[in-house]
């Protein structure tokens, strides 16, 4: 079928994409996966119906519970401080429109816009299986991240207490872990953090990208505001749980001018090491972000995207290892010797808090068990509470 088969309309001016109050993004944008896509071909709209798209009603989160095949997730990437993760959730309601992980959404024939932060899936059974891999003949303990993909914290694990379950098991072996969040949640869990910090087994980092309210609620709708963030940071350091803080994403022209002022107020919560990332734009993110950029910065737009590629090469992402981070070119050097000199400053250069592994001791062996047990579905566990009152409801 050609163009011309297609009955004839009056092009006009495309209204922007109507944003929910509460999403980071506006549309389901095709996962890559497929082989075709729809494109809408519209007549000319007033100002006044543009106006009544905006008052779209919310989108409820739909939470599905899964039973996950396997639970520690491991990388060989010189980028990042450890070579394992765990991911209680797929899909993050924090709703974050510049978020790296949305494109694994495709994975799941889902799109990475909406659907990424409405439709999550819940894994029930994260804590038996990290119990099992660690009593496995010849486990190695090395650090395990909590956070690498999607937030360990999001708003669902108040209702759920997957990562409180995972955490848990990783107090119980004396396992290290590494945390990071957006989520004052994390607060929640000073009674395992702070024994934990006393045996130098864990180090929480807080993500904070701006200071500005305003901001925070286009840019990472439902996440936890940045002041409670930078509490939280003194809260946990207060209780002695080691805390830092990742500047992220840098985004030029929208929040890079706020690096110092970020780090001055975690110093001043009393973090013990800073970092940053610059905006990456991987995939499907790249176009979702250009929407968002139309709707909220239309005059600032090119220009944003014009300063990305200037420290991607000319691209509007550069996935190669040690690029991806900090980025190249004039701009990137100037944010990273910005950075370098606030933190040296601040006193907020220190490497990374060490863990300890050495104090690792394996779980006994699971017995064999039912199916429904090894679903994390045993009313006698904590898990198992919170997943069988989970399971009576799909939607939040």
């Amino acid at each position: 079928m050609d163009a011309d088969d297609f009955p004839a309309v009056e092009t006009g001016a495309m209204p922007p994409p109507a944003f929910r109050k509460g999403r980071g993004t506006a549309t389901n944008r095709a996962e890559r996966f497929r082989d075709w896509t729809r494109e809408a071909l519209i007549a000319p709209v007033t100002q006044h119906e543009l106006d009544q798209d905006q008052d779209l009603p919310p989108l409820r989160t739909e939470v599905r519970m899964v039973d996950a095949r396997s639970i520690l997730s491991r990388n060989q990437s010189p980028d990042v401080p450890f070579d394992q993760s765990i991911n209680p959730y797929q899909g993050c309601e924090h709703g974050c429109v510049y978020c790296y992980a949305r494109p694994s959404h495709a994975f799941l024939d889902l799109s990475p816009g909406l659907d990424f932060e409405t439709r999550i899936f819940a894994k029930r059974n994260a804590a038996t299986l990290l119990r099992a891999e660690l009593a496995r003949p010849g486990y190695v303990p090395r650090l395990i991240a909590l956070g690498a993909n999607t937030d360990p914290y999001q708003p669902l694990e108040r209702r759920l207490g997957l990562t409180r379950a995972v955490l848990e098991v990783l107090a119980e072996c004396r396992h290290p872990v590494g945390i990071t969040t957006k989520s004052a949640l994390v607060e929640r869990d000073l009674d395992l953090l702070v024994p934990m910090a006393a045996q130098g087994l864990v180090r929480v980092f807080l993500s904070v990208g701006t200071l500005q309210p305003a901001l925070a609620r286009i840019l990472e709708p439902r996440a936890t505001a940045p002041a409670r963030r930078i509490e939280a940071v003194r809260r946990l350091t207060a209780a002695g749980v080691p805390a830092g803080v990742i500047v992220a994403p840098l985004i030029p022209a929208i929040n890079d001018d706020e690096i110092e002022q970020v780090l001055a107020a975690a110093a001043g919560a009393g973090a013990c090491s800073a970092h940053y990332v610059l905006l990456r734009l991987p995939l499907e993110v790249r176009a979702l972000f250009q929407e968002w950029l139309q709707q909220h910065y239309p005059l600032r737009a090119a220009h944003v995207m014009s300063l990305i590629r200037q420290m991607r090469g000319g691209r509007d992402n550069d996935a190669r290892f040690g690029h991806r981070m900090h980025g190249d070119g004039e701009l990137a050097t100037l944010i990273a010797q910005r950075f370098r000199l606030a933190a040296r400053r601040l006193g907020l250069d220190a490497v990374r808090p060490e863990v300890d592994s050495s104090r690792f001791c394996a779980p006994a062996p699971p017995a064999r068990a039912s199916r429904r047990r090894a679903a994390g579905a045993d009313a006698g566990t904590a898990e198992g509470k919170a997943c069988a009152a989970a399971a009576q409801r799909t939607l939040f």
